[in-house]
């Protein structure tokens, strides 16, 4: 599955990602009373850091997806973990699907974004830091090659730090394409 990416305007897309980010399901982005004015205050800050900035992630001309990319040496995790040449940390929300859901669709949404990732010069490892709580990205970290390495204290919650190395990642991408789903999947598109 192949995804486009642009740029996110603060402004413009607030109202998008204000209706993403204040549903139950979003609510470990820390985000759910937030107003389309914070929404927009937050992103505005993010995408003038010079280290930190957000994508939207397009399918077939929908926003499907946010992702977030930042340098974990500029960011609370420096104070952590030993940040090493080559790091790059990553968040990524999901949208609400739009009609049936897609089976494997966030996997493929992950994969994506960490291919992006990957391609990007110097990038060697990608780091996230989810809340410690939230079991279901946890799996799919796991899915797509991340190790965890353990707890941390960061200043807006308990989070499980986990890192995937360029070598973790193209081994869990090739055993998806194995599975039952994919083949199917590929098969039906031949």
């Amino acid at each position: 599955m192949s995804f486009a990416f642009r740029c996110l305007d603060a402004a413009a897309d607030a109202p998008l990602l204000h209706s993403w980010v204040t549903r139950p399901y979003a609510s470990f982005w820390g985000m759910l009373n937030a107003s389309v004015e914070d929404v927009v205050e937050e992103y505005s800050k993010i995408q003038s850091s010079g280290h930190h900035h957000a994508l939207l992630g397009i399918d077939d001309g929908v926003p499907a997806f946010l992702m977030e990319e930042y340098l974990p040496a500029l960011s609370p995790l420096s104070s952590v973990y030993a940040v090493q040449p080559g790091d790059i940390g990553m968040h990524l929300l999901v949208a609400p699907p739009q009609g049936m859901p897609r089976p494997g669709f966030t996997a493929d949404v992950m994969e994506s974004v960490l291919d992006r990732l990957f391609q990007k010069p110097g990038v060697e490892r990608v780091v996230v830091e989810p809340d410690a709580r939230n079991t279901k990205i946890h799996v799919l970290n796991a899915r797509l090659g991340f190790e965890p390495a353990g707890e941390v204290t960061l200043p807006d919650k308990q989070a499980l730090l986990s890192f995937c190395t360029r070598e973790s990642f193209h081994a869990a991408r090739a055993a998806r394409s194995l599975t039952p789903t994919r083949q199917s999947t590929q098969e039906a598109s031949l």
